[in-house]
């Protein structure tokens, strides 16, 4: 993680760089603090969905709180106003506003809004025609990342899952283009061709022994059907189905399993003290611990999200490891680790 602290011009031309990177990520703003959290108003950071950070919102227990959230905004792709602080600090909430439960027992909170920086749609066009030409410029002027493949030189390697694959040979090689993308499995593939052209095309590479649910995936013919049109108007009438397709989340990435709920009830008691950055002590694991994101685990004796590594003071026991935000929860966890395994394995 480099959670050194950045100024705003630097912020600006971090998210800059990833975003022509095709990195997606979100960006956590604080619209509000209460003391003693080492976060201040208007500070910010930018969260990769591998839990990279970039930039200052909060200390020890802020950051792994701020991390999961944020990763669930970019997999969902809705912002999120959130409270971090405890249970009995606050009444009732805003309309819109999320709360979720930092371990801390010190009085600090914050007040966040994360929200996703999706990455500019990468266009492929494989083909060489006027029409291919004309829709990779007018999907630049978008904004859009854009490439222009011969169908010759096109292969698995040239589409990611987040890619877009137009291919426009027009019958110059359209059975090998369609099977080079669908193997590498973009968010989406069309092909402009005729419906009737379009079923030759997956009838042969059926017969290939290409897997159903890859050719379902092909749109074919793709693009808003305007009639007889010349070549630049076909690129007009492809770009707008794309440009729909992506507003209704159609061109995203396969999706995946909803996070879970973020709603954690908690049962209050006295926690070890640990004074380490912003944290006087911690609280009791929440009896609904939302499920941790991939690399990292709860600390079982507060609760606290903390990485799966070496950092967070592993301790084997029973065959499994075990690790804590602070020598403190470690330390309590060795005099009597069953009591927080079978607190663990209850909840």
């Amino acid at each position: 993680m480099n959670a050194q602290p950045f100024d705003g011009w630097r912020m600006v031309e971090k998210a800059s760089d990833l975003a022509r990177q095709g990195v997606e990520f979100a960006l956590a703003t604080v619209v509000w603090r209460q003391a003693p959290s080492s976060g201040h108003q208007g500070a910010r950071a930018i969260i990769t969905a591998d839990g990279e950070i970039h930039g200052w919102i909060g200390g020890a227990c802020a950051e792994p709180v701020v991390i999961r959230e944020a990763q669930r905004v970019i997999e969902d792709r809705q912002p999120r106003l959130i409270l971090l602080g405890a249970p009995d600090q606050f009444g009732e909430l805003p309309e819109g506003m999320m709360f979720v439960q930092m371990s801390c027992q010190s009085e600090g909170a914050l007040e966040l809004y994360i929200e996703p920086v999706l990455a500019s749609p990468h266009l492929v066009v494989v083909g060489r025609s006027p029409m291919a030409t004309t829709l990779v410029d007018l999907a630049t002027a978008l904004g859009w990342r854009a490439d222009l493949i011969d169908s010759a030189d096109f292969t698995t390697a040239d589409v990611d899952v987040r890619s877009v694959v137009v291919i426009a040979t027009q019958g110059h090689g359209d059975e090998e283009a369609v099977e080079q993308a669908v193997a590498g499995r973009p968010a989406f593939v069309g092909l402009v061709a005729s419906r009737k052209r379009g079923e030759a095309v997956l009838g042969y590479l059926a017969d290939r022994g290409v897997s159903r649910d890859l050719l379902d995936q092909v749109r074919v013919p793709v693009g808003f059907d305007l009639g007889h049109t010349s070549h630049p108007e076909i690129a007009v009438a492809v770009l707008a189905e794309l440009v729909e397709l992506r507003g209704k989340g159609a061109l995203n990435p396969r999706p995946v399993e909803a996070a879970a709920s973020h709603t954690m009830p908690v049962a209050m008691s006295t926690g070890p003290s640990h004074g380490e950055g912003e944290a006087h002590g911690h609280s009791p694991k929440p009896s609904h611990q939302a499920d941790p994101a991939p690399g990292t685990t709860i600390d079982l004796v507060c609760g606290m999200t903390v990485p799966a590594d070496r950092t967070s003071r592993p301790f084997e026991y029973g065959g499994e490891t075990y690790y804590f935000c602070c020598p403190g929860c470690r330390v309590a966890f060795e005099k009597d680790p069953a009591a927080y395994i079978i607190e663990e394995a209850t909840c």
